[in-house]
């Protein structure tokens, strides 16, 4: 801001607040009580409440208890805070009353003051912008309304996106079969198709359970004030706010079922961390899958080659790193730290209120904003560029000697064991040694250890 400072006055009395700021006591008192991480409510936090007051003012002026002209300037400062014009007047810490109340003052507080410029008559920040609200509802609102709409426009589109990026190389490596892995050791074969497609189908278990989920996101707190009573909200205000909210946005938002539960438990914030953490774990698994296929060049599985998109090594020449798969890894770690702290905050709703409010909104918009940054460059800087090496995939192939387990209807389990065990002692393919230790025929042999046939399951007689 600057140096200099002006007087400001809220029911405690006076302090001095920047000059150039948009705030008013109550933000300034919050600036000075909690110096204690320098991190703000996130930007998709600052645009819910923005939203949220100018969909309040808008329900005020439909029920008549507010005039028309105050309820436009209040709405034309709220959509531009909404914007982001005005982020770096929210400074307040994200430790703070667990309540969001030092927040949702921030935003009243900036709104009155440039809807009172803007009308060139006085607008209260309590009276006005907070008219039939509390803290209480219009906060969880915000970690509602802003999780909703990040996971609609931020990660399903991506998750969708990563999902078709799979299918589609899939799609182009239809042919191709390699040696499955289980316990890290080698096992029957699959193709690489398969293998994609399972990765698919867990990005797209995460989308159908996002989506599942959305509908109780979209039920809002508004209009339960205080305690869920709804004490100076009109009966039809949190209806007509959802009404207003809905129509700036492609999802239905709708009051709470029960204001009671809306405003004393986070359950569904809970709720939707957990899928987050479910798809952190399923990005993991495919992170780790992919830097172990990449793995080598020489004396790694060297299955596939991702692309190169920067030196790996500041001593060691040529090195090449799968930093995209890294990342990825790196991401879904922190989002499951991210849902033990959601977890724990969920659980301190006591009596008619939660009270870690602010540290839900942070890490749950905070999980969502990166899981969706990273499903984006997972499917662009490393699914959609990698290389198979196909040389590396039929040596390992023809050496595999659990191919044996293709005959165990033919020659039984015994005997199939002391072929793979002599291939595998000996270096050689299983089908040279079963050729020598059965009477099978070339044609048998081919056709009952043919890899491509072996993916498709089923008993080989």
């Amino acid at each position: 801001m600057t140096d200099g400072f002006r007087i400001e006055r809220d029911s405690m009395g006076e302090l001095k607040v920047p000059e150039n700021a948009l705030w008013g006591a109550q933000t300034q008192r919050a600036v000075q009580n909690f110096p204690i991480s320098g991190l703000p409510m996130p930007r998709g936090f600052i645009r819910a409440l923005g939203l949220i007051k100018w969909a309040t003012a808008g329900a005020n002026a439909e029920l008549g208890l507010m005039p028309s002209n105050k309820a436009v300037a209040i709405q034309g400062v709220a959509l531009r805070v909404a914007e982001g014009d005005y982020d770096e007047h929210f400074p307040i810490d994200i430790f703070q009353t667990g309540s969001g109340t030092s927040s949702n003052m921030n935003a009243n507080e900036v709104i009155a003051k440039l809807a009172t410029e803007k009308l060139g008559a006085a607008v209260h920040p309590n009276d006005d912008v907070n008219m039939g609200q509390s803290s209480n509802d219009v906060i969880p609102t915000a970690v509602h309304v802003s999780a909703a709409l990040m996971i609609a426009e931020q990660l399903l589109p991506n998750l969708v996106h990563l999902k078709e990026t799979l299918e589609a190389k899939a799609s182009e490596n239809e042919e191709v079969i390699k040696t499955g892995r289980t316990h890290l050791m080698d096992a029957m074969p699959v193709s690489l198709a398969q293998e994609l497609g399972g990765w698919a189908c867990q990005v797209d278990h995460a989308i159908e359970r996002l989506e599942e989920s959305l509908p109780r996101l979209c039920r809002l707190a508004q209009g339960g004030t205080a305690v869920g009573t709804g004490i100076n909200a009109h009966p039809n205000f949190g209806a007509k706010v959802a009404v207003l909210l809905s129509e700036t946005s492609n999802l239905e938002f709708a009051p709470a079922t029960n204001y009671f539960e809306a405003l004393s438990s986070q359950d569904t914030a809970v709720e939707i961390s957990g899928h987050l953490k479910t798809l952190a774990v399923s990005l993991m698994k495919i992170a780790n899958d992919l830097r172990w296929m990449n793995s080598g060049p020489l004396a790694g599985l060297g299955e596939i080659a991702l692309p190169a998109l920067q030196p790996g090594s500041s001593i060691m020449p040529g090195k090449i790193n799968p930093v995209i798969p890294e990342a990825v890894a790196m991401v879904a770690a922190h989002v499951i730290g991210n849902d033990a702290a959601i977890t724990i905050a969920g659980q301190s709703g006591n009596f008619q209120l939660n009270v870690m409010l602010p540290v839900v909104a942070y890490n749950l918009l905070q999980s969502i904003e990166i899981l969706g940054a990273a499903a984006q460059q997972l499917a662009d800087q490393a699914i959609a560029g990698f290389t198979v090496n196909a040389d590396n995939l039929n040596q390992a192939l023809a050496r595999n000697p659990i191919l044996v387990t293709a005959m165990n209807s033919v020659i039984g389990y015994d005997k199939g064991a002391a072929i793979a065990k002599k291939a595998y002692a000996e270096g050689r393919p299983v089908r040279d040694v079963a050729k020598e230790m059965t009477d099978l025929s070339d044609e048998e042999l081919d056709r009952l250890l043919d890899p491509a046939e072996l993916t498709r399951g089923g008993i080989k007689t």
